[in-house]
């Protein structure tokens, strides 16, 4: 059975010590198991005293990396590619004093930047990101953290936007340290088969992320739900699944989710009816 989580995003971004208090007990009442945490600067949250306030709560966290402005692995110069890499090595640090065994997010370029690239251009970009990636990945490895890439759609960048090319990026990293971050959104508009093309990713899944077609609840879509969950299973995968969207009322991260009508009833009910959708499902295969 996979645990359920959701990420504070739903309801307020940047993350502070104030809100995840706010946040963290109704999560941990609705009967989810963990809660994901985005770094979009760090320091915003203390990572220990957000460790202390979940493992009261018996709630385990995950970490999400954020990939803003001025933060770029590849097509740019030496010094913005050292400051990215100081900030992912600050990212896998905190994760490890929260607790988390992954960090995940698109660890390549800007969300929101995007350029045109040949063939063999795009060759060169994602072989110039695993050069990037390396000592991050090396660094993450040794604090017991991995990386989970994701790949985000055409809107969003140009980098990695389906399985197939997170996977050509993974064959140049060190094999285990390093697996795809999965977001059924960005699938849901990039592959054709959401299904197959997760079983192409068995054994290297990193992280899970999961939404409606529209960002709202899981479930309220039109996806293919236990056609998802099954090659899930399929592919080997055991870790969260995570319910993501977005808060519009902070007018920055609603611009850049494109988050422009009310997505459910009320942000709470994107996680409690997503988490009602999602948990006899994942218990399937307790049933006798």
């Amino acid at each position: 059975m996979h645990a359920l989580g959701v990420n504070t995003w739903v309801w307020t971004s940047p993350l502070t010590d104030a809100g995840l208090e706010r946040i963290a007990p109704r999560v941990a009442e609705w009967g989810f198991d963990m809660i994901e945490l985005p770094v979009e600067e760090v320091g915003d949250w203390d990572p220990r005293r957000a460790r202390a306030l979940l493992d009261g709560l018996g709630l385990s966290a995950g970490v999400v990396l954020v990939m803003g402005s001025g933060r770029e692995l590849v097509a740019t110069d030496p010094a913005t590619r050292t400051r990215t890499q100081d900030y992912l090595r600050k990212v896998v640090d905190t994760a490890a004093t929260v607790g988390s065994s992954v960090i995940a997010g698109p660890a390549y370029a800007s969300v929101g930047r995007t350029w045109r690239m040949s063939p063999r251009e795009r060759a060169g970009i994602v072989a110039e990101l695993a050069e990037a990636l390396i000592p991050v990945v090396e660094h993450a490895s040794a604090a017991g953290v991995g990386l989970a890439v994701e790949p985000l759609n055409r809107y969003e960048t140009s980098v990695l936007n389906t399985v197939d090319q997170g996977l050509e990026l993974l064959d140049l990293l060190p094999d285990g340290h390093c697996g795809l971050a999965l977001d059924v959104y960005h699938m849901n508009i990039e592959e054709r088969d959401v299904a197959a093309a997760i079983r192409r990713a068995a054994g290297r899944i990193g992280h899970v992320q999961v939404c409606a077609n529209d960002r709202g609840a899981p479930g309220a879509d039109h996806l293919d739900w236990v056609g998802i969950l099954d090659a899930l299973e399929e592919s080997g995968y055991r870790g969260p699944l995570v319910i993501e969207s977005f808060t519009a009322e902070n007018a920055s991260i609603a611009t850049a989710a494109s988050v422009w009508r009310p997505l459910a009833a009320s942000q709470d009910a994107i996680a409690v009816d997503g988490l009602a959708f999602l948990r006899p499902l994942t218990r399937r295969e307790e049933t006798p």
